[in-house]
């Protein structure tokens, strides 16, 4: 399949498929979307409203589903950083992006030049085996499907990030949905860009809460999920 690499709305670069007509990221800003929904109203939620850590010394474990150009675990780094937060980092992707098309990703650039070391490590590091990032961020990325996971009561935030519903409607359905509830633990949330009333239907009968939030620019609404309530 064809890939092009193109500048978002905000300037930062994201993958592109023609064929499909779909990105990795939002033409919108793929920078200023996963602010949006994976730090502002995932890690920052999580750790404050559910999860309660009652000190930087705790730590949180993350599942990203779509770990594609490293961009959310990179925020996820530097925000591990800038907190003190201990974050234990795992992302699933069946079909990992190219190095050399992963560091035509200009976020170090945009973000923290300083750490264009690191973003280039979290994709030549190992597959299926901890890496330690920093003191208190490690990496794990696993190779498989997202309908081979299989884990039970093992994280407290899970990214959502697959392709959308449009081009791929088999990673948005109840039994996937499922599956990401059991592998949170008690009061363990789910986050998403996508707002789509079936999505938001799996998601109910898979056993979560549901809440619509606004969308980062561009799009109307995401949605938060949470285990437990």
């Amino acid at each position: 399949m064809k890939r092009e690499i193109v500048q978002t709305s905000d300037g930062s670069t994201t993958i592109y498929l023609p064929d499909w007509n779909e990105s990795y990221h939002s033409k919108h800003g793929a920078i200023q979307e996963a602010y949006h929904v994976f730090i502002n109203n995932g890690l920052y939620f999580a750790t404050n409203e559910i999860v309660g850590l009652a000190s930087k010394a705790e730590s949180i474990s993350i599942l990203e589903i779509g770990f594609g150009t490293g961009l959310n675990s990179f925020i996820t780094f530097l925000e591990a950083e800038k907190s003190g937060i201990k974050i234990d980092y795992v992302g699933v992707e069946a079909y990992p992006v190219l190095l050399e098309e992963a560091l035509q990703m200009n976020y170090p650039q945009e973000i923290e030049p300083s750490k264009r070391a690191i973003f280039q490590q979290m994709h030549e590091c190992g597959w299926e085996q901890k890496n330690a990032m920093a003191a208190n961020f490690t990496l794990t990325k696993q190779k498989k499907l997202f309908q081979e996971l299989v884990d039970q009561s093992v994280y407290d935030l899970i990214y959502f990030d697959a392709f959308g519903f449009r081009v791929q409607p088999e990673l948005w359905s109840e039994a996937l949905f499922q599956s990401m509830y059991a592998a949170l633990k008690e009061k363990g949330i789910l986050v998403t860009y996508a707002c789509r009333t079936s999505i938001k239907n799996a998601m109910l009968t898979a056993g979560f809460s549901v809440e619509k939030l606004p969308g980062a620019p561009g799009k109307r609404e995401m949605l938060r999920a949470t285990k437990g309530f």
